[in-house]
Formats: C-alpha cells, sequence, structure tokens
C-alpha cells in the first residue's frame, strides 16, 4: 500500500505542478478559467503551507507551486478577488493573511486583517463549524477574538455525535454533514501536526462515524469526500493504509486516477466530460487531485517520521 499512495502523491503533484497557471488568477490561461480563482489560490496556498509545516512532505516537490503563491500574495490586487464572493470575503481575507508566505508584504497582510469585524470575529449568529474555522486561523495568524476555547468546540462538534438514524440506508448522511466533520478534523488536528483532544467515548464516536462515512464515500464513488476522510483519519489516530476503510479508499483514488496524474472530479457526475477544455477540466479536476495531494502528504509523513 504505501507504493501505491507514493504513486498517487507523485501522480497528483505532478499534474498540479505542470497546471500552475490555472491557479494564478493573472496569467494567460487563467483568462479563460471557469472556477473561482481565489478559492483555488488559497487551496494551492493551504496545501504549501500544509507540506512545509509537516517539514517539507512534499521533498521539494512544491516549490514550482511555493514560488506562485509567493507571486499572488505579493500583488494588492489579489484581495479584491475575494469581493466577487461576498458571502466569503471576510473568511478568504483571514485565510490570506494566515497562509501568507514568510516574506509576504506586511501590509498586505494588514490590509487583509483589516476587514475583518468584530461582528465577524464572534460567535454570535454562528455555527460550531463557522466558530472553529474561524478560530483556527486566526489562531494561526495572532488576531484576538471571542470564539470558544477548543474543548467547547469539540464538544459542540458533528464529529463525537452518532448519526441519527436515516429513512434511507442508502444515505445515512448528507454530503454538507460529511464535509463539516472532515473540515472539522483537519482545524482540531492542525492538518495532521496534532491529535485532537479526544479520548474515551467521543474518540470511539469520532472513529466510527468516520469510518462508516469512508466506506459509504468509496461504495458510492464520493472520490473527494474520500480522500478528506482519510485525512481526518489519520487525525483520528487511525493509520489509514493499515486500516479496511482507508486503504479500500487509497486503492480506489489510485484505480481512477488518469495517466496525466489528475483526479477527473470529486465524483463520476461532477467529472470532467469527454470533449471538455482545458479550463473546463481543470475547474471539474483540480479540487480533488489537489486533496489527494494533501492526503497522500499528510499519511505519508507519520511514515516519515
Amino acid at each position: 500500500m504505501p507504493q501505491v499512495l507514493d504513486h498517487l502523491s507523485a501522480g497528483a503533484l505532478g499534474w498540479l505542478e505542470s497546471n500552475l497557471d490555472y491557479f494564478d488568477p493573472y496569467s494567460a490561461r487563467a483568462a479563460s478559467a471557469t472556477h473561482a480563482r481565489a478559492k483555488a489560490a488559497l487551496e494551492l496556498a493551504l496545501l504549501c503551507s500544509c507540506s512545509a509545516r509537516l517539514g517539507d512532505a512534499a521533498d521539494g516537490r512544491l516549490e514550482a507551486a511555493t514560488g506562485v503563491v509567493r507571486a499572488i500574495w505579493h500583488r494588492p490586487e489579489f484581495l479584491d478577488l475575494f469581493d466577487e464572493f461576498p458571502a466569503h470575503a471576510a473568511t478568504y481575507s483571514l485565510i490570506y493573511a494566515a497562509l501568507a508566505p514568510a516574506d509576504c508584504d506586511d501590509a498586505l497582510r494588514r490590509t487583509a486583517l483589516a476587514r475583518l469585524t468584530p461582528e465577524f470575529l464572534s460567535p454570535a449568529d454562528k455555527s460550531p463549524y463557522q466558530c472553529l474555522e474561524i478560530r483556527y486561523y486566526a489562531d494561526r495568524v495572532g488576531v484576538r477574538h471571542g470564539i470558544e476555547p477548543y474543548p467547547r468546540l469539540i464538544e459542540q462538534s458533528r464529529m463525537v455525535r452518532p448519526l441519527d438514524p436515516a429513512p434511507d440506508a442508502a444515505a445515512p448522511f448528507t454530503l454538507a454533514e460529511a464535509y463539516t466533520v472532515t473540515h472539522s478534523g483537519f482545524y482540531f488536528g492542525d492538518f495532521g501536526r496534532n491529535r485532537p483532544a479526544l479520548a474515551g467515548d467521543p474518540l470511539t464516536r469520532a472513529r466510527d462515524l468516520v469510518g462508516l462515512m469512508l466506506e459509504y464515500s468509496v461504495r458510492h464513488d464520493q472520490w473527494d469526500l474520500a480522500a478528506e476522510l482519510v485525512i481526518t483519519q489519520y487525525i483520528l489516530g487511525i493509520e489509514p493504509l493499515s486500516s479496511a476503510q482507508g486503504a479500500a479508499a487509497v486503492r480506489r483514488l489510485a484505480e481512477v486516477q488518469r495517466p496525466d496524474g489528475a483526479l477527473p472530479g470529486r465524483s463520476p457526475e461532477l467529472a470532467a466530460r469527454g470533449g471538455a477544455t482545458a479550463a473546463r477540466f481543470f475547474a471539474a479536476a483540480y479540487h480533488t487531485t489537489l486533496v489527494t495531494a494533501l492526503m497522500a502528504l499528510i499519511v505519508s509523513s507519520g511514515r516519515r517520521s
């Protein structure tokens, strides 16, 4: 299984490197883009940041990507792209500041943080997951906030609650629920750097829930979700390659990976169709390919350490 994971990682990282122009909102290729340009750039920055904080888990294979991120973060006009998504503009500004490369102009970081209101940084009218996301990135950048401490957020998290009985046994949870669980795991576990403060029954419930979701996602070809759940398994202290569900997910991702290294979409229904333009293929494929690369880096970091 380690060889399968390594091959999956090499292919995904290779495809990302060959398509870096699409991540750069100001490149010639990005002019034809059909994806959300700011979101894609932030996701690339997250991948590079996670690799660096895990001790260059990519073994230098993200050097070119890091250079693209650095160039984007030095452009003041990049912040203006966040305004294309008013509902997410404040969150994007916070993430931008938290993921800024070390040599980023501090004035740009302060400009991004100046967009945040006291209301945004408070728990008022926010779900537990929204509070967790804000706290995670605010803590990383050193912004004061009024969000509850992590132990309280864990108590409120969807991760530690069993599934409610579902009328449709084929769909025991919604995709929104599943992504709330995976992203909560990312933040509680700092993308694989720490173990959440979970033990006893809450830890058992979280592991069982993730295992059930992972088995379902593999069976129903939810490729993007499967990759995220493998990361969550790792964060919860399970070695994915030694678990039935985690190994099955890695094998399935390897089976659907294209010869060029791309994962063609989040699922068969959302995958790029034959004849899609390069820009449309990128829009369909980049997120799942990036998440798969992230998964491989995080899981492999355990072997390296």
